[in-house]
């Protein structure tokens, strides 16, 4: 019986076959591949959402304090609680001291010279006809009954009168409330420096052109600082002292009464 032919070349396993060998016999096994699972990246993650969440509450925050200062804040006279106003017109310079209706005065007659209102804090109880005058060129006088009003609030108003240009402060005798702020034909009183009423007024009120007769008028008067007529002080009445500030574009009526 024949017998079967050996195998040529020592038997090698032909090419394809199970194994894992290349032609020849002489190939290697492929080592198996190693699968890396991908790590998140939780650390930057948390950094995110930490910095997402700081910045909310910054923004939070700043609405919040936005809101907090408007609170209080008036677009019109009406929202100024208690506000009294009234109907003077405008140009009426007398040479004779005035009883005026309301007390503090808010308009009417007044002297030709006006109290300076550069922001000027007076400790004598101001001449009134002078007072209306600066009222007249869109001031905010700040009066004070120096018996009744509280510790403490004298320089509350003196911080918020002293260089604020439009603004005046000084005692007033026989003022029925511890402070009131007068403008041009608008009046408020009030118990305390604090009440929000004091800096709504201040704010709304100082130069609001919709409310007195003599938008760019001049608060400048420097002789009236140096030497402030008082209630009852008839010595300078009409005058037309030339460190009297007048902006070119004044009005006719800040003319020197005859």
């Amino acid at each position: 019986m024949a017998k079967d032919p050996k195998p040529q070349n020592g038997g090698a396993t032909r090419a394809g076959s199970s194994g894992g060998r290349a032609p020849g016999g002489k190939g290697r096994t492929r080592p198996p591949a190693n699968v890396v699972t991908p790590q998140k990246p939780w650390g930057l993650i948390a950094a995110a959402i930490a910095v997402a969440v700081f910045a909310v509450a910054v923004l939070g925050y700043a609405v919040v304090s936005v809101n907090r200062s408007n609170a209080g804040e008036v677009t019109e006279a009406s929202q100024i609680a208690g506000l009294a106003t009234f109907e003077y017109a405008g140009a009426q310079h007398v040479t004779t001291p005035v009883t005026y209706t309301e007390s503090p005065p808010v308009g009417g007659p007044h002297d030709n010279e006006w109290a300076d209102c550069t922001g000027t804090v007076y400790d004598v109880d101001i001449r009134h006809e002078n007072a209306v005058h600066s009222l007249e060129h869109g001031a905010v006088w700040i009066t004070y009954n120096p018996d009744t009003i509280a510790e403490g609030d004298l320089g509350t108003l003196e911080d918020l009168v002293d260089g604020r240009s439009g603004m005046m402060l000084s005692p007033y005798a026989g003022l029925t409330s511890p402070i009131s702020l007068q403008s041009w034909n608008h009046q408020v009183f009030v118990d305390s420096a604090s009440d929000e009423r004091v800096e709504q007024f201040a704010d709304f009120m100082v130069f609001n052109a919709d409310f007195y007769p003599e938008p760019g008028a001049s608060c400048e008067n420097p002789a009236f600082i140096t030497d402030p007529l008082v209630v009852g002080d008839q010595t300078r009445v009409g005058a037309t002292d030339s460190s009297m500030t007048v902006p070119s574009d004044a009005p006719v009526s800040e003319t020197p009464a005859p």
